[in-house]
């Protein structure tokens, strides 16, 4: 065996005893990482769960009125799989002609509630070369601004703008 080959073969052993020691590294950072990013970024999931299945159901209502030109007033119709009541909230809708309002009302007093508002609007608030008769959708987030049980004030929409009602403050849009 030359030199060269004498080298290495001793350096082959300790290369993979480091490997196998990164590799372990590696697997246990994999799983505990992401839950200690969870925990950091997403902040509590009591709060994170309605502003997604708020979120999801007026996007979703946006999608259904562009499908079948209506709103819905049932949960299930929208067909996301939501449950219509959670540990802690409770989730409805109330649609008329012109707008859909989704709940997710808080079971518990040390929770806030939330209320999403989907509204048909003029286009043309929107895009200026859309045609005078064409509508279109805008939506809006809305969180208590205190903990309750109690169904949120619905959003509304006046002279081209949404806002939340009485006593909410704008998530997102």
């Amino acid at each position: 065996m030359s030199q060269q080959d004498s080298k290495s073969a001793s350096i082959l052993p300790n290369g993979c005893g480091c490997l196998l020691l990164l590799m372990g590294i590696g697997v246990i950072g994999a799983i505990a990482l992401p839950s200690l990013f969870q925990d950091a970024t997403c902040g509590n999931d009591r709060t994170m769960e309605p502003r997604q299945y708020v979120g999801s159901m007026n996007r979703a209502q946006k999608a259904l009125f562009i499908e079948k030109s209506a709103f819905s007033s049932s949960v299930d119709a929208l067909g996301l799989g939501i449950k219509t009541e959670t540990t802690n909230f409770k989730y409805s809708i109330r649609a008329t002609k012109k707008a859909a309002f989704n709940y997710g009302v808080a079971k518990d007093n040390n929770l806030k509630s939330y209320v999403g508002g989907v509204f048909l609007v003029p286009a043309k608030n929107f895009e200026s070369n859309a045609a005078k008769e064409e509508i279109t959708t805008t939506f809006i987030l809305c969180e208590t601004d205190f903990s309750g049980t109690i169904k949120p004030a619905e959003p509304t929409y006046k002279n081209g703008k949404v806002a939340c009602g009485k006593g909410t403050t704008q998530v997102t849009r």
